[in-house]
């Protein structure tokens, strides 16, 4: 008996489970060489009643095991894929790719874009170009706009004025006012990292040359040795700080004011020698660094300081004040609005900012703000501070458009 030589040596027949998504189910024979792709031609044929029209459909179905719910791979075999007799498979067609936007879509898609897109500059002179042009003298309007900033500073020092007498009223004043003076008594300024000092000293640094390196370079080790080493023969490097010496006496005379404030004076003349301590420690401090750049250009020292206490010690609008008409002067800082202004009138008719001018920190906040503007956000932000400044930028806002 002749016997097919691929029968011979054929695997093992197993009879595979096959259901597809309309529900028909069917006993498929295959062995276990046989692969993946051919399973699914034969089922697909099946489906067909045994003939395939469309090639594409055979790319277009998929082989699932349902109990791993893992997708067969079509060049493996049925031994490959560790198929059983019995086995469940699910034939279902493929999810269609999504089709790719065309290049005319893609057109109409930008020249939309562009259709929606604002005009420019040129655009909208060309359009206006044949219409009539109405002038208005805008310098004018300009010119009377005044600057709240440079308003606040007057303002300031005439409300501190009147806060100082309203609390001299405060039979609490003097206490409150001396546990303030306290608390203004540590200047993070003047402290030193004692370990960065430290560190340089170990180097061989004179203690003196290092502090000061610390402090012209906030403290940063490696900033204040490349200081040092390329000021080493610099004759002036073991001059103090400018501002320094200043700071010193006045350090003093806080000193002398807080043992005479301990005598046996009356209330008025015990407030009024704090307010001026607190003043003191409120004195203006130029950046060192700041100085020492504008006086390596040739300007005076006086007039550095000056300059930065003028523009709230930023460097270049100083070297600028320097260079320039020097407006306003040092001297107009310290004179306030006049109090017959209606401005300043309003502003003290004001129920919010009488309120505050009976709180102790308000008078803080304006001294504050005095001598160093840039913490003018800080004071806006605080729940007891805020309302006050807030009501003062409104009425000067209002009077300002009138």
């Amino acid at each position: 008996m002749f016997v097919q030589e691929e029968k011979i040596f054929a695997g093992k027949v197993l009879k595979i489970h096959i259901c597809t998504m309309e529900g028909a189910e069917w006993l498929e024979e295959v062995t276990e060489d046989t692969t993946i792709e051919k399973l699914k031609e034969k089922c697909l044929k099946h489906c067909t009643h045994g003939s395939l029209e469309d090639p594409k459909t055979l790319t277009h179905h998929k082989l699932i095991h349902a109990a791993s719910e893992r997708i067969l791979t079509e060049t493996k075999t049925v031994a490959d894929e560790n198929l059983k007799d019995k086995d469940c498979l699910l034939l279902i067609k493929k999810r269609p790719q999504p089709v790719s936007a065309k290049m005319a879509d893609i057109a109409a898609e930008e020249k939309k874009k562009q259709e929606t897109k604002a005009p420019d500059k040129d655009a909208i002179l060309k359009a206006t170009a044949n219409l009539s042009t109405r002038h208005s003298d805008r310098t004018v309007t300009q010119h009377n706009i005044r600057d709240f900033q440079t308003e606040l500073r007057k303002i300031l020092v005439s409300l501190i004025e009147v806060a100082q007498k309203i609390l001299a009223l405060n039979p609490d004043a003097v206490e409150l006012f001396k546990k303030a003076n306290a608390m203004l008594d540590e200047d993070e300024e003047e402290r030193v990292d004692e370990t960065a000092l430290q560190q340089l000293t170990e180097m061989g640094f004179p203690e003196s040359r290092a502090i000061k390196a610390l402090r012209l370079n906030h403290m940063s080790v490696t900033q204040a040795m490349e200081w040092l080493i390329e000021h080493v023969d610099d004759p002036t490097v073991d001059m103090p700080l400018p501002g320094q010496e200043a700071q010193g006496g006045a350090g003093a005379a806080a000193a002398a004011a807080s043992a005479s404030s301990s005598s046996e004076e009356s209330k008025q003349d015990e407030l009024t020698e704090i307010f001026k301590r607190i003043r003191r420690k409120r004195e203006f401090r130029p950046d060192s660094r700041a100085v020492i750049a504008l006086m390596e250009m040739g300007f005076d020292e006086k007039e550095v300081i000056d300059a930065l206490r003028v523009n709230n010690n930023q460097q270049d609008a100083a070297c600028e004040w320097l260079l320039g008409d020097r407006k306003p002067s040092p001297e107009e800082l310290d004179k306030g609005i006049d109090t017959n202004s209606p401005l300043f009138q309003a502003i003290l008719e004001n129920p919010v900012v009488q309120l505050g001018l009976t709180n102790p920190k308000t008078l803080l906040a304006f001294e504050d703000m005095l001598e160093n503007p840039l913490n003018s956000t800080q004071w806006m932000n605080d729940p007891e501070t805020g309302p006050v400044m807030l009501q003062i930028s409104r009425i000067f806002q209002t009077l300002n458009r009138t």
